[in-house]
């Protein structure tokens, strides 16, 4: 699928022209770095789901150190990218903690943390999704993939992005075809109990905090310190994570 036809494909959808450029920015990115199954194959996938075209998330509690957002039926993307856009523009004097219920689908969160590096704030991200990973010893699926991405800003311009998914694969590639139904399972092997403890202790983070639908658990701070360059000094060139 070329980006025109997702573009013709997302407004037949109801969504205005906003709506569909931050999908297709978001989409093409993940094209971009290789990610294909959360690229333009995800709009097909869009096409399944039940959703409000023209609904938008709804911000209920802003103080300066936490803010609660409402999906308010809105695609998670369209929650993100305004919560990401809110936060740019308004960014804490030292921490926040924002709170986004009713988010889903909320696609590749490295993409989302980027942008807040990039702007200057480290930045760490959860997202619950539909259960798709089983215990180790096996059974019916109990956690989502969980996803937990961390982004630190360097002033050498380009920040380090670590986006890891609970799962030795992720849904989107099962969804491209590029990996089985069957091997979406908690990552590690014969320590794959490693992988579903951080799959539970995020379930159950952003449960608590954003309650039984999925959600999201964004931690933004300012940086006291720039780590960055002499880290990249010590790995001699090697690629780090976001490269």
């Amino acid at each position: 699928m070329t980006s025109d036809e997702a573009r013709i494909r997302l407004r037949a959808l109801g969504l205005d022209e906003s709506a569909v450029a931050a999908l297709l920015a978001h989409f093409e990115e993940a094209e971009r770095r290789g990610k294909t199954g959360h690229g333009l194959s995800r709009v097909a996938w869009l096409e399944t789901l039940g959703f409000d075209p023209v609904a938008r998330p709804v911000l209920r509690v802003s103080e300066e150190g936490f803010e609660r957002w409402d999906g308010h039926g809105a695609l998670g993307y369209l929650v993100l990218e305004e919560i990401v856009r809110s936060t740019l523009d308004d960014p804490p004097e030292h921490a926040r903690v924002v709170v986004a219920r009713r988010c889903f689908p909320t696609g590749v969160l490295g993409y989302w943390v980027r942008r807040l590096a990039e702007g200057g704030l480290v930045a760490a991200l959860t997202a619950t999704s539909p259960r798709r990973l089983a215990h180790p010893e096996g059974g019916e699926p109990l956690t989502g993939t969980n996803p937990l991405a961390i982004a630190i800003p360097s002033s050498d311009g380009t920040p380090v992005v670590a986006d890891v998914s609970m799962g030795m694969v992720t849904y989107g590639d099962v969804l491209a075809g590029v990996a089985s139904p069957e091997e979406l399972v908690p990552f590690g092997g014969e320590h794959a109990h490693k992988a579903f403890a951080l799959a539970v202790g995020l379930e159950l983070l952003v449960g608590a905090l954003a309650g039984p639908e999925h959600g999201a658990v964004l931690v933004v701070v300012r940086p006291e310190h720039d780590p960055v360059p002499a880290f990249r000094r010590l790995v001699a060139g090697r690629r780090l994570p976001g490269d």
